[in-house]
């Protein structure tokens, strides 16, 4: 399975997907849709189900879609698969629905975690659910895979609980949880669950389908790569590495007297350092004894070393594939912020599948002490099997019972996430671009699996001329990262080496190959198609990667930008950047001139869009002051405006909790992190985004005379905000209007508020913000309440 195309080429010590002989099953052949009911079941001529997945989003048949790719995987290897999407959580009789399986319950929240898609990063509840028909709020619990896991188990206690998604991947040992702002345990620990799959789980779930239907007991499956289970002993065999403290102690050494001489002190020990003293009890010594003839019989001593002991300048390191390293356990990181720091760090330095080691925490004490045993992560796909996963037959639309009365998916019963990606094509998975706020990396891994360029054209083309309301307009061909697409390190010695947690940072490592010309090669073939008018680019791009190929700047840039191009330098001051791990803005500005000098070739009239984050671990409020000034120096003015939200297993949410910069060795005196807490503070470093918001002003306004930097408010076209306050609702309407901060309540009941003119204080203007009534523009009509001067 390595195909010649692969770009990592280190060792897959791994069984290929296409190995397995099918299950018996599979002369059912292939359902249009998996069955999400009993009458669907009989419809395909099935008694019962092999495998039941319980998800929390809608049951979308698309390849972008987890349930969809887990669900279409068994079904190639032969087994009959159902679908449970968004059960009632409140009883165990929705998980009852297509009866007991045979084999096991897959359980997921989702493609996102659960707690992140109810609640906003200031903890408000979310009206609306992008995974979910019509976009309705509700629809899945909190924590969805602990509760749903419970119910699988309260349907049928006998049936083995497989646990994966995104959720269960980012709390696979004790985590700090934000929306309770305390550690909890590991969600294996919590959901009861028997096995769980961290990780793109294609290569797991096949190969423990297989056992469990070779009748294997699921206890007994310890061995898999990228699982994670309780047990409650280190087995035979394995050498066990204590990582358990941060703090060592040392040989204590006595108080040096400082007035005896160096030899008087050697004295002291027993010993001798000055040669002179040594000489003169020798020829003592021989004075008192004569000088005896030399017997020939004595002969120097020879000192061998004893193999059995250990040497004392080289220590034996036990072999990587038996050695499992023991973190601080729940208790003491629930309690010792720094070790909780240390175990992050460990973590993420145990995530290449090329030197990963097994890892292991205790959950308990005494009698009820348990360990949650985590393999090594999974060993990545070859281009042949990720052309396997993504050409298998999705019917890539939702399931027919979200339709509405017209058939159809576009009106009331619309799926956001879906219409999002309807027309777009994932070409590679994972990103080794290690930012430290994102969970892509811990979930994908660092190495880039990558699609063939026929498989990616044979996508395009079944889009065209397969997918309903097609236009001709394809709206991304990326993955968790643009350009990333075919990149790798130079030498797969390195490669499986490295513990690097990012190849782009703080510079780009000399080994990585930066190539662009494969994607390039893809772009100008997916746009050449016949019935194809237009190749979106709609993933992040990494423009420190981009800026290293011109020809492929000039390839977006002229072709595949609608407009606008969205871009994320997410600071400038090098104060949250050294914490984001994001590179300086010097790259974005060296981008924005070739994306300027090609786009005028090209005759267009392009944007670029940054995206910056508010409130990030290491962020002062003067960088947030510098960041706004930079703003509006550069006519920035944000929209919508992201805050930093701490995830499970992010570096930068162990910051957040922690106080500790887990990139750096941690001790009890390690480099500590500014972080942002409490929702006054969040909301100024939020409104410093948001200088344009007259909402914003005052809180501005008392920030800054506070900074000493009153300076900057005034009227001029250098002050950040003016001196006056105009008259406000206090609401403010976002792009997602349903998460946007209301109004008062009374405010929206009362009527339209007509500004009528009132009688000036002393040493005030009277204008149009401050009372005026608008200006007669002289056409007739409704007077406009129109600024007499340009915006700035």
């Amino acid at each position: 399975m390595n195909a010649p195309v692969d770009v990592s080429f280190f060792a897959r010590a791994a069984k290929p997907l296409t190995s397995y002989r099918k299950y018996w099953a599979a002369r059912f052949g292939t359902a249009k849709f998996l069955p999400t009911s009993r009458k669907e079941m009989d419809a395909l001529g099935w008694d019962s189900c092999d495998i039941i997945v319980v998800t929390g989003d809608a049951y979308v048949d698309h390849p972008s879609f987890g349930m969809s790719v887990i669900g279409r995987m068994l079904e190639a290897q032969g087994f009959r698969v159902g679908i449970i999407a968004q059960p009632d959580w409140q009883s165990a009789e929705p998980f009852k629905a297509l009866g007991k399986p045979n084999l096991f319950f897959g359980v997921t929240a989702g493609n996102m975690d659960s707690m992140i898609n109810r609640y906003t990063a200031d903890r408000k509840i979310r009206s609306d659910d992008a995974y979910t028909p019509g976009d309705i709020g509700g629809s899945r619990p909190d924590r969805a895979a602990i509760v749903y896991s419970q119910r699988c188990k309260e349907a049928w206690n006998d049936v083995p609980i497989i646990l994966g998604g995104i959720e269960g991947s980012l709390r696979r040992i004790a985590h700090y949880d934000y929306w309770s702002d305390k550690v909890r345990r590991s969600i294996v620990v919590d959901a009861k669950c028997d096995l769980l799959l961290y990780g793109n789980a294609e290569r797991a779930i096949v190969e423990i389908a297989h056992r469990l239907a070779a009748k294997e007991p699921v206890q007994q499956i310890t061995d898999v790569r990228g699982t994670a289970y309780v047990r409650r002993e280190t087995p035979e065999g394995w050498f066990e590495i204590n990582s358990t403290s941060v703090d060592e102690p040392g040989r204590v050494e006595a108080h040096v007297n400082p007035y005896l001489m160096v030899s008087d002190q050697a004295k002291a020990n027993g010993a001798t350092c000055a040669k002179e003293d040594e000489a003169k009890d020798v020829a003592k010594a021989a004075e008192a004894a004569g000088s005896p003839a030399v017997n020939p019989a004595i002969k120097p001593l020879t000192f061998m070393p004893n193999p059995a002991l250990v040497s004392r300048t080289k220590i034996k390191v036990p072999p990587r594939d038996h050695s499992v390293i023991r973190l601080p356990s729940y208790e003491q990181v629930r309690s010792d912020p720094v070790l909780y720091a240390h175990a992050n760090r460990v973590l993420h330095l145990e995530t290449n599948p090329g030197n990963a080691r097994a890892l292991v925490q205790a959950h308990g004490e005494g009698a009820t002490a348990r360990d949650v045993w985590i393999n090594p992560p999974p060993i990545p796909l070859t281009t042949a099997e990720m052309d396997l996963v993504f050409d298998l037959p999705y019917a890539r639309s939702p399931h027919p019972r979200y339709a509405d009365e017209n058939g159809s998916h576009d009106g009331a019963t619309k799926i956001p996430a879906w219409e999002m990606i309807r027309f777009s094509v994932n070409i590679m998975r994972g990103c080794f671009g290690g930012c430290t706020f994102c969970s892509i990396t811990e979930h994908e891994g660092r190495i880039i699996q990558s699609r063939s360029e026929e498989s990616i054209i044979k996508e395009v083309e079944a889009i065209r001329d397969s997918v309903s309301g097609f236009t001709g307009t394809i709206s991304d061909l990326g993955g968790p990262t643009a350009n990333m697409y075919r990149l790798g390190c130079k030498s797969p010695a390195i490669e499986a080496a490295c513990r690097k947690p990012s190849c782009v940072y703080p510079g780009i490592c000399p080994n990585l190959g930066t190539n662009h010309d494969p994607l390039i090669k893809i772009y100008r073939r997916a746009r050449a198609l016949k019935g194809i008018k237009k190749i979106l680019i709609g993933s992040g791009l990494r423009y420190d990667l981009a800026v290293q190929s011109p020809e492929y700047v000039k390839e977006l840039v002229q072709h595949h930008v609608g407009g606008y191009l969205k871009i994320a330098p997410e600071h400038t001051e090098q104060g949250p950047l050294t914490k984001m791990m994001k590179p300086g803005i010097g790259s974005y500005d060296k981008f924005k001139q070739m994306f300027e000098k090609y786009s005028a070739e090209a005759g267009k009239k392009q944007y670029l869009i940054p995206y910056f984050i508010a409130a990030h671990p290491g962020t002062s409020d003067e960088d947030m002051m510098n960041l706004a000034i930079w703003l509006k120096k550069n006519g920035f003015r944000a929209d919508q405006v992201q805050t930093f939200y701490p995830s499970p297993m992010a570096t930068a949410t162990t910051m957040y909790h922690t106080n500790k910069n887990p990139l750096r060795k941690i001790t009890r005196e390690s480099e500590t992190v500014d972080i942002v807490r409490g929702d006054k503070r969040r909301r100024l470093h939020k409104a410093f985004l948001r200088y344009h918001d007259a909402n914003n002003w005052p809180l501005l306004r008392e920030a800054l005379k506070s900074m000493g930097r009153a300076d900057l408010i005034g009227n001029g076209k250098h002050h950040l905000i003016p001196t006056w306050q105009p008259l406000t609702d206090g609401g403010y309407t976002s792009a997602r209007r349903k998460n946007s901060t209301s109004a008062p309540v009374a405010a929206k009941a009362a009527a339209p508020v007509r500004l009528t003119p009132v009688k000036p204080s002393k040493g005030r203007i009277l204008t149009q913000h401050t009372g005026l009534p608008p200006r007669d523009n002289g056409s007739g009509g409704k007077p406009l309440n129109k600024p007499s001067r340009k915006v700035r």
